[in-house]
């Protein structure tokens, strides 16, 4: 993978680390900035800037080896709509700049569609399947962001039509195109064959991800038949993350037996995230758990930062720590602990805090304060990954002038 685009990724990533510590201090400070529209700025430089380019990179590297230049020129032309979002959603929000440069990224999305499905090269009928339904989704959830524009202008922000919309853009994204991806270069690395288990897997996947939909359109135009597709749904999650076991279960010596255990660990905990997304998301069986989910915005925000930073990130950390772009060392070490430990305190004073809210119990002593400390943590694992592939690059260059 180049250096270079993998730092432009982590920069990206480090600005949304550190928009997200901005958030938590303002609920102790005034940082003098619009809450909401810091929040669009850090949700989109997160997905955007960070999720998407990354799979951007992995996806030429490992699917598209003959890598002509359009794709760098794209990378930089997606790059340059990130940076405008970057810049325009946290002093206007939703206006015409930031539209302007959030419209530029998903016509540059197409084009990256577009010229995977020319480019993509590959002998594994697995990696192919999975990264091309990926890219269907994606295609898909941006269906959700050309609702807006009508609904807005009919019927207002505040009608489910709207709701429904935006929630149906993050569903594809996160559950479809984000997640998927990230299985397909999983899936690849360690060269799963097409089987009838994978089969099985791939099918159960995309029937859970198109059922699981009914939870979000549930809370704005609610129904029982919507509870029942998305119990059924969950339940087709269960089976599809137990034929997903089954078929890397062949393969795990290869992870065990890698040179550098911190690749095992951040594979460990992406799948135990996943493990753990899965749990949450078969509570919605439960009416009541359901409902309370909706209510109690803790629990939104957690469970989408567990798949945000535990699986999809934590997928992202080991697949560039598999890679030659960085130098082992004690540094690094404490950076991906420092990330990991981080996102596994501010879950869980997230869940506290729902749990407290909802048996009535009040705040959580110091609950902004610590949520603030904890999420320090975040920034700084970034931070010194990023440092250590900067510093390895200069390295490489040095001995290369030298030898």
């Amino acid at each position: 993978m180049p250096k270079n685009i993998v730092i432009i990724c982590l920069v990206n990533f480090l600005i949304a680390a550190l928009m997200g510590l901005a958030l938590r201090f303002s609920s102790i400070e005034s940082i003098g900035i619009n809450y909401r529209f810091l929040t669009h700025a850090h949700s989109h430089v997160a997905m955007l800037g960070w999720v998407y380019l990354m799979i951007f990179v992995l996806f030429v590297h490992y699917f598209a080896p003959n890598k002509p230049k359009i794709f760098n020129r794209l990378f930089w032309l997606t790059e340059f709509a990130v940076i405008g979002m970057m810049l325009s959603f946290p002093f206007q929000g939703y206006a015409a700049i930031s539209i302007s440069f959030s419209t530029l990224h998903i016509f540059c999305s197409y084009y990256f569609v577009y010229l995977i499905w020319k480019h993509h090269k590959t002998n594994s009928t697995v990696s192919q399947k999975l990264a091309k339904t990926s890219l269907i989704f994606m295609l898909i959830s941006t269906i959700g962001v050309w609702c807006l524009g009508p609904a807005v202008a009919t019927i207002g922000q505040s009608s489910a039509f709207y709701q429904i919309a935006i929630q149906f853009f993050l569903h594809f994204q996160f559950n479809g195109w984000f997640l998927i991806a990230v299985l397909a270069v999983f899936f690849h690395l360690l060269k799963i064959e097409n089987s009838k288990v994978f089969n099985q897997f791939f099918w159960l996947l995309i029937c859970s991800t198109l059922l699981t939909l009914a939870l979000p359109i549930h809370w704005f135009a609610p129904h029982k038949s919507l509870l029942w597709i998305n119990s059924f749904g969950v339940i087709i999650q269960i089976l599809a993350l137990y034929k997903c076991f089954k078929l890397i279960k062949p393969k795990l010596h290869s992870l065990v037996n890698y040179k550098n255990k911190l690749v095992l660990y951040m594979y460990t905990f992406a799948l135990l995230c996943f493990i753990l997304k899965v749990i949450f998301q078969s509570l919605s069986v439960l009416p009541e758990f359901a409902q309370i989910v909706y209510n109690y915005k803790n629990f939104v925000i957690g469970f989408i930062h567990l798949l945000m930073l535990g699986v999809i990130s934590g997928f992202l950390f080991a697949f560039i720590l598999k890679s030659d772009l960085v130098r082992y060392s004690k540094s690094l070490n404490f950076g991906i602990y420092s990330f990991t430990f981080g996102f596994l305190l501010t879950e869980l004073l997230l869940l506290i805090q729902g749990a407290m809210f909802y048996f009535g119990n009040g705040m959580l002593p110091y609950y902004y304060l610590l949520l603030f400390i904890f999420s320090i943590l975040l920034p700084l694992g970034i931070y010194i990954l990023l440092f250590n592939i900067v510093k390895q690059k200069n390295h490489a260059t040095k001995t290369s002038k030298t030898s």
